[in-house]
C-alpha cells in the first residue's frame, strides 16, 4: 500500500494555527496555563504551538516545558534494548495551574497515562488537558481521549502514522511492512 498523506505542509500549518486558536479561546492570555510537550516527539509540536501562541498573543508569557516519561511507562522493563532517555525541562511551577500536555499521535493511550504519572512529581495541577495532532481513535488500550485534536484517523494495527515537523513538515499514514 502506498503511503497516504494525511496532512501536507500547508494543511499542517493551518491545523497548528487552528489548535492554537482553540487554546486561546479556552485559556485566554495563558496567565494560569502552561504547555508541556511529551518527549521525544511531542516537543516539536509543542514548539510550533508555542511559537504560534506567542505570535498571536504578542507580549504574553506562555510557559513551555518538556517532559520525559520513559521511566513511567508500564513497558520500559520489557524492552530488549536499553531505553533512550530524553531531558525533562520544567523550570516553572505547575502547582494549581492548568496544564496542556502535548504529543504528536494518540494511539493506545499509554504515553499520556505515563505523562500524567510523571507530571504529578512536579506538583498538583488545577487541571490537565491533552492536545494531540493525530488521534488514532480505534486503537485505545486505556480510556483516554484528547481535549484538542488536529485530525482523527481511522487506521489498523499494521499501519503507522509518521509525523515530520521539521521545516514545513507533513504527516503520512503508511503500512508497517513498507518500512
Amino acid at each position: 500500500m502506498q503511503p497516504r498523506i494525511l496532512l501536507n505542509s500547508k494543511v499542517l500549518d493551518i491545523t497548528i494555527k487552528r489548535l492554537a486558536r482553540q487554546l486561546i479561546e479556552n485559556h485566554g492570555d495563558f496567565e494560569n496555563t502552561v504547555l508541556i510537550g511529551l518527549q521525544p516527539r511531542g516537543i516539536q509540536l509543542a514548539d510550533r504551538l508555542h511559537a504560534e501562541l506567542k505570535r498571536v498573543l504578542s507580549g504574553a508569557d506562555v510557559e513551555l516545558g518538556y517532559l520525559d516519561v520513559s521511566f513511567y511507562r508500564d513497558d520500559f522493563r520489557r524492552r530488549d534494548e536499553p531505553i533512550t532517555v530524553s531531558e525533562t525541562t520544567i523550570d516553572f511551577e505547575i502547582e494549581n495551574k492548568k496544564v496542556i500536555m502535548i504529543d504528536d499521535v494518540l494511539y493506545t493511550g499509554r504515553t499520556i497515562r505515563s505523562g500524567m504519572d510523571a507530571l504529578m512529581d512536579f506538583g498538583r495541577p488545577k487541571k490537565v488537558e491533552f492536545l494531540v495532532l493525530i488521534d488514532r481513535r480505534f486503537s485505545r488500550q486505556l480510556p483516554i481521549q484528547a481535549d484538542y485534536v488536529g485530525r482523527t484517523v481511522d487506521s489498523v494495527v499494521s499501519e503507522r502514522v509518521d509525523v515530520n515537523l521539521d521545516n514545513e513538515g507533513h504527516v503520512v499514514l503508511k503500512t508497517i511492512d513498507d518500512e
